[in-house]
């Protein structure tokens, strides 16, 4: 598997235009971004050479234009990510984090039976 490079928090918000719809000009995306950010076109422009020389972004030609498509999915990237969280603050286990996001955010009931679902499925696979 290859290396999933870091992405910045502005850097995603370009990859999840990507992700929905691919390949995108560079004005496409910042249309797309639209109300969530108010980037000018340049900033766009700026941020996917960023993601191009990450290798997360690839690019091909159409005619005098450019089109632009996630060269990573996002489930390698979101994996990457959440790897590298747990790791960093949790030292690689799941089991304390699941108790500090208990403690310091209220749990609803459908949150409690989705992670007895889960645990019962990891037990039912052992």
């Amino acid at each position: 598997m290859k290396a999933i490079p870091q992405i910045s928090e502005a850097e995603s918000v370009v990859m999840e235009a990507l992700w929905t719809h691919s390949p995108r000009s560079a004005e496409d995306v910042a249309a797309a971004i639209g109300d969530e950010r108010a980037w000018q076109e340049s900033t766009v422009k700026t941020l996917l050479n960023r993601l191009l020389r990450k290798n997360a972004v690839k690019v091909q030609k159409d005619g005098r234009r450019y089109l632009y498509s996630a060269a990573i999915t996002r489930e390698q990237w979101l994996h990457s990510e959440s790897k590298g969280f747990l790791d960093r603050l949790f030292d690689g286990r799941l089991a304390p984090m699941v108790a500090h996001f208990s403690r310091h955010r209220k749990l609803s009931a459908a949150d409690l039976q989705e992670l007895k679902r889960l645990i019962g499925e990891l037990d039912a696979d052992k």
